[in-house]
């Protein structure tokens, strides 16, 4: 089984009695977290990268090579893992909402992206990718309910203020080419609404297998794209750009999308999101420091705003008293206050293991996120 293989589960989704208990101890997030920051250094350093490449490749095949590598690349983790591609582990209620997020996520995104850099430096691109904590947090309230404590809306607020005078024209370079005007800029915003879109339909199928996850939306969306793409006149280009262009988008968006599932499941959608928009600072440092890239006054002013609302994120605390339902899935977990149940099968007694379990009914108070076990209303 290969490293990525094995950090990737099912999981799906009902029990009995109550009991009622409190406790103080942390919840166990910190690989949740982990999982977040990884997703976003891996797709905020790949950003500059694709300006580079968008210079010689037209945008939409571009897009479509980047998740075509994505595609192709969990595939073959997929099968070492598996031995083959015999199961998906996808409930069929749940494909309509992934067909849906591979659309915006992996169609209209990209896309949108590609032109959008055209016409955008790569460090005032990689600093507006911020937008999408903001538009997915957005969704996630206004749409799916899902609970914002006074540090997270606060945090949010600073990162649009940062959005706002980054997209200022001309303000993200002091270069005298740097490119100008809004087009650009609306069209990294654009991109970054459909991802917002893309990441609260994904949260609704985040409990099943995230390489399969990964995987499927790389090759739909990546071959739709590339076959747009070369539909409308577009050339592949020469055998090693190619290469580098797909293996730039293995890991900026197949690797980092498998670890941003598997952060969705424990965080929750606008908590994720939070910890995600770290993704264009680092994508910033990389144009910055290796692309030769000029940053103005605003540039700095536009980072600092967003580092606040980042922080913000990272400082919240959230716990009362809540019930969970009865509920029965499948995933890793350990015996926990969570996950306490009996075995039908051999086990050790220690360490994670995953088998379908039961949750009964229980209320009790602890330092929590919206994860797969705390959808609660408040």
């Amino acid at each position: 089984m290969s490293a990525l293989g094995a950090l990737v589960y099912q999981e799906s989704s009902t029990s009995q009695h109550l009991t009622h208990h409190t406790f103080a101890d942390n919840p166990p997030m910190n690989r949740n977290i982990l999982f977040a920051l990884a997703a976003a250094a891996l797709f905020g350093a790949s950003t500059p990268f694709a300006k580079l490449l968008a210079a010689d490749v037209p945008p939409v095949l571009l897009a479509g090579l980047l998740y075509l590598g994505s595609g192709i690349g969990l595939t073959v983790f997929r099968v070492v893992r598996d031995r083959g591609l015999s199961r998906t582990g996808l409930p069929r209620g749940e494909w309509p909402w992934l067909l849906a997020a591979v659309f915006f996520g992996g169609v209209a995104g990209p896309v949108a992206l590609m032109f959008g850099l055209t016409s955008t430096s790569g460090s005032t691109a990689s600093l507006l990718l911020n937008a999408e904590a903001v538009l997915t947090a957005l969704i996630a309230w206004m749409v799916f309910r899902e609970h914002a404590d006074r540090s997270i809306v606060l945090g949010m607020a600073a990162i649009v203020a940062g959005c706002v005078v980054l997209s200022w024209p001309a303000a993200g370079s002091t270069s005298p080419a740097a490119p100008s005007g809004v087009m650009g800029p609306a069209l990294i915003v654009l991109a970054c609404l459909c991802w917002a879109i893309d990441n609260n339909l994904t949260r609704k199928v985040s409990g099943s297998d995230a390489l399969v996850i990964a995987s499927v939306k790389g090759v739909m969306a990546g071959g739709v794209n590339t076959a747009l793409a070369l539909g409308m006149g577009a050339q592949l280009p020469g055998l090693t750009s190619t290469f580098a262009t797909m293996a730039l988008g293995l890991a900026g968006y197949g690797i980092s999308l498998v670890l941003f599932v598997l952060a969705l499941r424990g965080l929750g959608t606008a908590r994720t999101g939070a910890y995600f928009s770290t993704a264009p600072f680092i994508g910033a440092a990389v144009a910055l420091l290796f692309f030769g890239e000029a940053a103005s006054l605003a540039f700095w002013l536009a980072a600092a705003l967003m580092g606040l609302g980042v922080w913000l994120h990272l400082a919240e605390r959230h716990a009362h008293e809540h019930r969970h339902e009865p509920l029965e899935h499948s995933h890793s977990h350990v015996h926990d206050a969570h996950h306490q149940h009996a075995h039908d099968v051999e086990w050790t007694g220690t360490g994670a293991h995953t088998h379908m379990h039961q949750h009964l009914a229980i209320v009790h108070s602890h330092p929590h996120y919206p994860d797969i076990h705390h959808r609660h209303t408040h």
